[in-house]
């Protein structure tokens, strides 16, 4: 089956997402409850019980953290280039620059295992477990930066980042979840991802970004299309096994996260510029992650 079919039932989730809220009348608070459910509840059972699960060794641990590492900070660094080469407002920057390297951990994980069945979507975990503190680190900074924020304070109570520390350690430590306890956290994740892709389709605007267009076009070019050259170029020079190579460049690839708008909203920086970023980031990456995938096996 080709790669652009394998994805097609996701984004399909997506639009369902979107007729729901925009035409078929379920409301924004709706969404709204079933967004926190998904950020506060569902994805970090999923989260925790993919790393808890994900066999971690020392090789393959360092090795997809050297990698994730390389691709995040190139993120970083080049959705904050865009300061000094478009001179954009402190608010449009702070807001926006985030767009250019987080990423829709729902998507992942969904096509991940699309692509690669199990063993894919506990790659994908491994590498997201990775990212998820350095993407927020990276984002809280810059809007706390501007709005005065305190990034600990931030962190301390993000539950992806708390999720994913915990996991990690227990993995570390050799532990293992009773089985009802597995069970349960296995079922709320399997809601997770669906249930999520859902809401991001439900909180796609087109509304607002005005005067922005050179800085949205700018993180969209950083996320769609340099991110991913670089995970291409850190897969080679790290000699990534092939399942780990097409992990990477997935992840790289992915549509920035609905939770940077949430960041945004609460730090006071820019939410409908950033609802702008997401919209058209997952709209045009159902063309470019096929794109690079089929890149990528023609490599």
């Amino acid at each position: 089956m080709s790669v652009a079919l394998l994805v097609f039932p996701d984004f399909l989730l997506v639009a369902l997402g979107w007729a729901l809220r925009h035409k078929l009348g379920f409301s924004r608070e709706f969404f709204a409850g079933a967004e926190r459910l998904v950020y506060f509840v569902l994805f970090p059972a999923l989260l925790f019980q993919s790393i808890l699960r994900t066999p971690i060794t020392a090789g393959n641990a360092v090795l997809l953290l050297q990698a994730t590492a390389s691709v995040m900070a190139a993120g970083v660094a080049l959705a904050w280039l865009a300061g000094l080469a478009l001179r954009p407002s402190s608010l449009g920057l702070a807001s926006s620059a985030q767009c250019g390297f987080r990423f829709n951990t729902y998507i992942g994980l969904a096509l991940s295992a699309s692509l690669a069945g199990t063993q894919g979507q506990t790659v994908m975990a491994l590498i997201i477990g990775f990212a998820v503190p350095m993407a927020n680190v990276a984002a809280v900074y810059g809007l706390a930066r501007h709005s005065g924020g305190n990034l600990l304070r931030e962190l301390a109570r993000n539950p992806l980042v708390i999720s994913t520390l915990l996991a990690l350690a227990c993995n570390l430590a050799g532990l293992q979840l009773p089985g009802p306890v597995d069970t349960a956290l296995a079922r709320l994740g399997a809601a997770a991802i669906a249930l999520g892709i859902i809401c991001v389709g439900a909180s796609l605007a087109w509304e607002g970004g005005k005067g922005y267009g050179s800085l949205i076009a700018w993180m969209l070019a950083v996320k769609l299309v340099a991110l991913p050259a670089v995970a291409l170029l850190v897969a080679h020079l790290l000699d990534l096994p092939p399942l780990e190579s097409r992990m990477l460049l997935l992840f790289a690839a992915l549509p920035t996260a609905s939770a940077a708008y949430v960041l945004a909203m609460r730090m006071g920086g820019d939410g409908r510029m950033v609802a702008v970023l997401i919209s058209l980031g997952t709209l045009f990456s159902a063309v470019t992650i096929p794109m690079w995938l089929l890149a990528m096996g023609h490599a």
